[in-house]
């Protein structure tokens, strides 16, 4: 749906700016709040860009922050943060600190809210709760499990660029960090893949020094991979690069870029680290190898090829298709 975008003189609302994306014909209000972090706007985004793909909508962008009275808000029946903005229809939000301030501006302005991942606060509170499966949500009527977090990839067409990604993540609470390994499957997989461009992109967990490491390792043997560090990206990037890639070797650390992967239609291969703990993300990892979605690096070494998924990935899209269906 074509789109008008303008930037109004930014308007102070709790003292933080408010910027709105404006479209065409009855547009419908969403307001989308936004903790700050990347990984929960990429989620909300995802969200708001798949419902601008069926409906007009007039975009809100409202923050918050450590230290606003959001309690008192959803008890007194105000919201002052949103005064100046037109009622909304829905209110979308990923990230705990997201959950309160929504119900807040329910109460005071109404609409609909729904949060994306596993609220804190007790499910029935929201209108709807958009839970990835394997955080085993309770069957719930306002309840939808999703294959992974949403995002904003878009599936991309098959075709021959002759290039791959690799993406690393990080040390987490769920697995551990392991820089020869890691760097001995990434030189093998560049090595034995006839690909003749490869582009190797850290993320802020990334271990300081990892890059200088990988650069003199693997620049011994090729000058195929340009490796970026996460603080030279700009906003998009990484969705541009699905798009010139022809697969994707993602460390699995980092689901929610493994789901990036599966939904832009990508061949998707794991680069593996040492199990930390036995939780719900090592579970999900776990399954998408079960189900033949994704190759572990460990498979792809004894000669099993990467494979494009089987199924479609695109929860964004699926969310929007039951907001719509139920609410438009």
């Amino acid at each position: 749906m074509p789109l008008l975008r303008r930037r109004l003189h930014p308007e102070r609302l709790g003292g933080q700016a408010v910027t709105f994306t404006r479209s065409e014909d009855a547009p419908r209000v969403v307001w989308r709040f936004s903790d700050g972090k990347p990984g929960h706007d990429n989620q909300s985004l995802g969200l708001t860009d798949a419902l601008q793909r069926h409906l007009p909508l007039e975009l809100y962008e409202v923050p918050v922050w450590p230290g606003q009275r959001s309690w008192f808000d959803w008890l007194s029946g105000h919201y002052p943060a949103g005064r100046l903005l037109p009622a909304p229809w829905l209110l979308v939000g990923a990230g705990h600190a997201t959950q309160v301030p929504m119900l807040a501006a329910r109460r005071a302005r109404g609409g609909r809210a729904v949060v994306l991942m596993s609220p804190l606060l007790p499910g029935r509170l929201f209108d709807l709760c958009v839970i990835p499966a394997h955080d085993r949500p309770r069957p719930a009527a306002n309840v939808l499990e999703t294959r992974g977090g949403l995002n904003r990839v878009q599936a991309v067409a098959e075709g021959r660029h002759d290039s791959g990604l690799l993406l690393v993540g990080g040390p987490s609470r769920h697995y551990r960090w392991h820089t020869a390994e890691l760097i001995d499957q990434v030189a093998r997989i560049i090595r034995y893949t006839p690909l003749r461009q490869w582009t190797l992109a850290t993320s802020r967990r990334t271990p300081a020094g990892f890059a200088g490491q990988l650069r003199r390792f693997v620049f011994s043997a090729t000058r195929s991979v340009r490796v970026v560090p996460w603080h030279e990206t700009s906003p998009g990037w990484l969705q541009d690069q699905y798009r010139r890639a022809d697969c994707a070797w993602v460390t699995e650390d980092s689901v929610s870029m493994l789901y990036e992967a599966l939904t832009a239609g990508l061949p998707t291969g794991v680069l593996e680290l040492p199990v930390r703990r036995d939780g719900r993300v090592v579970r999900g990892v776990r399954q998408l190898v079960r189900t033949q979605q994704v190759t572990p690096f460990s498979e792809w070494a004894r000669g099993c090829p990467l494979r494009r998924p089987d199924r479609i990935y695109d929860e964004a899209g699926r969310c929007a298709d039951w907001i719509c269906t139920h609410w438009a």
